[in-house]
Parts: structure tokens; sequence; C-alpha cells
């Protein structure tokens, strides 16, 4: 005959753990992060060809900001996609 087993203390730690992190914390601020303008495509204008991670590291933001900032661009004809692949694109100021 087989009788039930016998938690581990390590597995009952884990348990407790759980519970008591996901009970009545104080909630995450929302944090947005917005991207200069015109100092963007200032950067982009100076460019011969420009990537999200690139424009990131020289306006200060996050990478997803400036992938924002450039699909925008890209719909409003500022920018256009002259290669990479799989999400890492570059682009290229529309009037070169």
């Amino acid at each position: 005959m087989a009788g039930t087993k016998k938690a581990s203390p390590s597995t009952q730690k884990e348990k407790k753990g759980k519970k008591d992190k996901g009970e009545g914390g104080p909630k995450k601020a929302e944090i947005t992060v917005t991207i200069n303008e015109k100092e963007a495509t200032k950067i982009i204008q100076n460019s011969k060809a420009i990537t999200v991670h690139e424009l990131a590291r020289q306006t200060g933001v996050k990478v997803s900001a400036a992938n924002v900032f450039l699909k925008e661009s890209l719909k409003k004809g500022i920018i256009k996609r002259v290669g990479g692949f799989s999400g890492h694109y570059i682009y290229q100021p529309a009037s070169s």
C-alpha cells in the first residue's frame, strides 16, 4: 500500500513565497519614454543609413521608443527601409 508523499522543505518555501508576493503589493508605475523628434530627424538626415539600435544609442532612449519612431517615420515617408531582415532593418532618409 502506498501512502502520500511528504513535501520537501524547499517545495513548501516556494509555495509560501509565491503566495506572499502577489498579494496587496504596490503597483508599478507606468514609464513612458518619448524621443525628441527634431533631434532624431536631424540624426537620420545626417546619416547614410541608420538602425534602431544606433538611433536609440544616439538619442539616449530605449530601443522600443526608437523603433516606434522609425516605424512612424516610415509611414510618413520620411525614411525608407533599404535592408535587413527579421526585424533588424536598415533605414535611409527618403531624400537620399
